[in-house]
């Protein structure tokens, strides 16, 4: 039987692994049902053409991901989440995931995953969120429009798509008269699901609202929010604290394994709340979330169907990355800030007079990719490298492969151009697409 020593991990994996358990200790991960660490483990094979010392990061390890890895020659995939959740029976082409699993394996890549273990650090993804809230960006902050404001139509855009709308419909719909003008926060400009109608001379001075009579409009191709860095953190003074604090065994465990005292209940656990010094109008907040995120052409707020949106104050924030809803269900925050809530659990929060934000799930959790954990893994990758370099260097009878691994010391971590969230936005054009013949049926 061949020694399986002779098939060890690459040097450079270990580089990779210990620095990611260094910086996000895999005890602080929610065992009860995450599954986290190296789940795909590349053989290092001599004869085998070697990949870069290159690190994916990506939040969802799909099979674009997957080729984009390969296409790089990445070493390792740091997917945020676990590409394996439950144990596996078999591993065949036939399931999507297990595909873009055993290509990987076959081109000698790795994949890491840490899950939760980044949302409980100190500076971990739930800090992030709150640091999206408190934030500045470096240009200077546009003035949020509110259901009252009715800012410039832009010309046509670039991503319509087709519409057989007419033209003289569309004029239809935007006549108003000085009787028809909105007077109040709930015209129709507040709802994308209705159309100011014309009112009847009994009904002179009110305004109604109805479904639109034409069924063609103008949409949009989907787009996704592209994250950026260029935000100053705790712009706006508050404190913070951890909704639920990690297990005292968790983070024992974690001081031991890194060897320091980082750790606490205060800083270390799921979900967080911001309580600001002055209470914060909200349509100020969802203004520097949008630019933190990429300034994206929409997503979710919901607010107390008795309050008028440009009218509410925030004092205190509740944050989670992704999926929020049982980290903070018992949350009586102003505002709760997550990737996405359920129906129900929205109407819970805004029922009892709060206000909830949601990205879509990966948006509130791709941004720390960007603004964080590429430079903190580059930065710990090139630490670990050194000793991993002088272990392996210490050992005799080295292969030529494994000596030409060892001499490259051009480290690199990038994140992923693909990855994005399964949903994107579209949004009604106020241009009508010409060239379109809207005949009779």
């Amino acid at each position: 039987m061949a020694s399986t020593s002779k098939y060890h991990v690459s040097p450079f994996t270990r580089a990779v692994v210990s620095s990611m358990r260094q910086l996000y200790p895999e005890s602080l991960a929610d065992k009860s049902f995450d599954n986290t660490g190296l789940l795909v483990e590349a053989p290092f094979i001599p004869a085998h053409p070697r990949n870069r010392n290159s690190v994916l990061l990506a939040i969802d390890l799909t099979r674009a991901v997957a080729d984009e890895a390969i296409e790089n020659h990445h070493s390792v995939v740091v997917a945020y989440h676990p590409i394996i959740f439950r144990g596996l029976k078999s591993i065949t082409t036939n399931d999507t995931q297990q595909l873009s699993m055993t290509l990987l394996l076959a081109h000698g890549i790795s994949v890491y995953c840490p899950h939760t273990a980044v949302d409980q650090v100190p500076n971990g993804m739930a800090d992030w969120l709150c640091d999206v809230v408190t934030g500045k960006v470096d240009s200077p902050e546009l003035e949020a429009y509110t259901a009252g404001q009715s800012p410039t139509l832009s010309a046509p855009s670039e991503t319509e798509v087709t519409t057989s709308e007419s033209e003289s419909d569309f004029d239809l719909d935007r006549q108003s008269d000085a009787s028809t003008k909105p007077t109040s926060n709930s015209d129709a400009l507040s709802d994308p699901f209705v159309s100011p109608t014309t009112p009847k001379a009994k009904d002179q001075g009110k305004r109604r609202l109805a479904r639109p009579s034409a069924a063609h409009r103008t949409y949009s191709k989907p787009t996704y929010p592209q994250p950026t860095s260029n935000f100053h953190p705790s712009a706006l003074s508050h404190t913070r604290s951890v909704v639920t604090p990690s297990p005292r065994d968790a983070i024992e465990a974690a001081n031991q394994f890194t060897g320091s005292s980082n750790y606490n209940s205060s800083n270390t656990g799921a979900g967080r709340l911001i309580t600001f010094d002055e209470a914060q109008p909200l349509t100020v907040l969802i203004t520097r979330i949008a630019h933190a995120i990429g300034l994206p052409k929409g997503f979710s707020v919901a607010i107390p169907q008795s309050q008028d949106l440009e009218k509410i104050e925030i004092k205190t924030v509740a944050t989670c990355p992704g999926s929020g809803g049982s980290v903070l269900r018992n949350s009586d925050a102003d505002l709760i800030f997550t990737g996405e809530l359920s129906h129900h659990e929205a109407l819970a929060v805004t029922e009892r007079g709060g206000s909830v934000i949601s990205l879509f799930h990966s948006n509130s959790e791709r941004g720390y990719l960007w603004s964080i954990m590429r430079d903190s893994l580059e930065k710990q990758v090139r630490q670990e490298w050194t000793k991993v370099k002088q272990e392996e260097g210490a050992k005799r009878d080295l292969s030529s492969a494994l000596k030409e691994v060892l001499d490259d010391d051009e480290i690199e971590v990038v994140v992923s151009e693909r990855d994005r969230d399964p949903y994107g936005i579209v949004v009604l054009e106020e241009t009508v697409v010409e060239g379109v013949n809207v005949g009779s049926a």
